[in-house]
C-alpha cells in the first residue's frame, strides 16, 4: 500500500477546499492569505458569485481597517480559484472538506476525491461532530486521512482541532498540524470522539442554561446576564445560540447525544427543538431566543445578585465537570483542553484552571448536591473529580 508519510506541506503546497459555504470560504481565505494556492469547489447554484462577493467584501473591510494592504488583498484573490470540476484537485497536496454534516455525503465525496488526487495527498474533514474514522473508512488509504476542524468564522477564530482517526499515520498528523500552525492558527490535538474537545465540553453551556429556563428559575435575558456578570463570559448561552444558529447548535447537540449512545449528559431539549421547528434560528432568521427585527425591544433581566451567582455557578460547574471527564478519558491533554476552550469559544479562563481556583472539593460537592436533588446521570460527578478529591490534587 502506498505510503503518505513523506508528504511535507508548506506555503508552496496546493490546497483544495470542498464546499464554499461560510466555513469553506473562510478556510480558503486563511490558506490563501498564508500564500497557498487554493482551489475551491461547490455545486450549489450561484455559489461562485456568492463566494467572490463575500471574499471581496471581507478583503475590502480589512484594507479599510488597514489590517492588510491593497496589494496583499489582490494577492489573496489571485491565490484562490473557484473550480467547477473535481478534476481540478488533481495536483492538490491537501484537500479539506467543509460540506453538510452528513456521513454518507462526506464518504461519497472522498471516494471521488481519492480517485483523482495523488497517493501522497493528505485528505481532511472539517466536521464538527462526525467520526473521522468513519469518514476515512470510505478511503482506500485511511492512513492519509485526518480531521482539521476550524471554528466559525475561520478567518477570525484562532483555534483548530486536529483529530487523527484510528488509521491515521502519525506523520500525517504532524504534517497537517504544521501547515495549520503556519497559517497562524492555534492547534490542539483531540481524540476521535463525538464533539472532539470544544463541542463536547461546551454542551452544558447551552444544555444546562436551557434546563434552568425550563425549570422556571429565570428567563433567557436573566440567564445570559448572570453568566456574563458572574462568569465573565463575553456572550450568554442564549445570545450565543442565536449567533451560531439554533439549527446548527441543535444538530451538534443531537449528534453528540446519539454518538454517545444517548448519554443523559448530552440530552437535547424540547425548547431548542421547538425553536428549530418554528424556524426561529437566531440572528440569521431575524428571531430566535431574542427578536432581532428593527425596533424590537430587548428584554430586561432580573438582576438579582443571589439568583445570578447561583445560575452562573451551576452552568460553570457543569462545564468544569465535563472538562475533567474529557481529561480522564484522554480526549486531550490538560493544556490542550484549557487552550481549546479559551481559543475556540472565547471562555474567559481554562476550565481546569478555573476548577483549581474555585476548589476541586467545591466542584465535586456541587455536582453531588445536584445529583442528590435530581437523581439524573447528567449530574454525576466525573471520576476525575472524585479521584482528585480523594488524593488531594489540583489540575495545575
Amino acid at each position: 500500500m502506498p505510503t503518505t508519510i513523506n508528504q511535507q506541506l508548506s506555503t508552496k503546497s496546493k490546497v483544495g477546499i470542498i464546499g464554499a459555504g461560510a466555513m469553506g470560504s473562510g478556510i480558503a481565505e486563511v490558506a490563501a492569505t498564508a500564500g497557498n494556492e487554493v482551489v475551491i469547489y461547490d455545486t450549489a447554484v450561484g455559489s461562485s458569485d456568492k463566494f467572490h462577493q463575500g471574499l471581496d467584501k471581507n478583503l475590502s473591510r480589512l484594507v479599510e481597517k488597514e489590517k492588510i494592504s491593497r496589494d496583499k488583498a489582490d494577492s489573496i484573490k489571485k491565490n484562490i480559484h473557484f473550480v467547477s470540476h473535481l478534476d481540478s484537485f488533481k495536483e492538490c497536496n491537501l484537500v479539506i472538506e467543509a460540506i453538510v454534516e452528513n456521513l454518507q455525503v462526506k464518504q461519497e465525496i472522498f471516494e471521488k476525491i481519492e480517485s483523482i488526487v495523488t497517493d501522497d495527498c493528505i485528505l481532511a474533514s472539517n466536521t464538527s461532530s462526525l467520526s473521522i474514522t468513519a469518514i476515512a473508512a470510505s478511503c482506500l488509504q485511511p492512513q492519509r486521512f485526518v480531521g482539521i476542524h476550524f471554528f466559525n468564522p475561520a478567518t477570525i477564530m484562532p483555534l483548530v482541532e486536529i483529530i487523527p482517526g484510528v488509521d491515521t499515520d502519525p506523520q500525517i498528523l504532524v504534517n497537517a498540524r504544521k501547515i495549520i500552525d503556519s497559517w497562524g492558527k492555534v492547534t490542539v490535538v483531540a481524540k476521535d470522539t463525538p464533539g472532539f474537545i470544544v463541542n463536547r465540553i461546551a454542551r452544558p453551556f447551552y444544555g444546562e442554561a436551557i434546563r434552568i429556563y425550563e425549570e422556571g428559575f429565570a428567563d433567557f435575558a436573566t440567564i445570559d446576564w448572570a453568566v456574563k456578570t458572574y462568569g465573565g463570559f463575553k456572550m450568554g448561552p442564549f445570545e450565543l445560540m442565536d449567533f451560531i444558529g439554533n439549527d446548527i447548535n441543535y444538530t451538534v447537540t443531537e449528534t453528540v447525544y446519539k454518538e454517545f449512545w444517548n448519554d443523559p449528559r448530552y440530552k437535547p431539549s424540547f425548547t431548542q427543538k421547538r425553536m428549530v421547528e418554528a424556524k426561529r434560528l437566531g440572528r440569521k432568521s431575524g428571531k430566535g431566543y431574542y427578536d432581532y427585527s428593527e425596533g424590537a425591544i430587548a428584554p430586561e433581566p432580573n438582576k438579582d445578585e443571589e439568583l445570578g451567582q447561583h445560575i452562573s455557578w451551576r452552568i460553570l460547574v457543569m462545564l468544569i465537570n465535563e472538562a475533567a471527564d474529557a481529561l480522564y478519558l484522554n480526549i486531550a491533554t490538560r493544556d490542550d483542553i484549557d487552550l481549546a476552550m479559551t481559543k475556540g469559544v472565547n471562555y474567559p479562563k481554562g476550565l481546569l484552571k478555573w476548577a483549581d481556583e474555585m476548589g476541586i472539593q467545591h466542584c465535586h460537592d456541587t455536582m453531588d448536591r445536584l445529583y442528590a436533588e435530581y437523581h439524573e446521570d447528567r449530574y454525576r460527578a466525573s471520576t476525575q473529580l472524585r479521584k482528585m478529591v480523594r488524593e488531594g490534587k489540583r489540575f495545575y
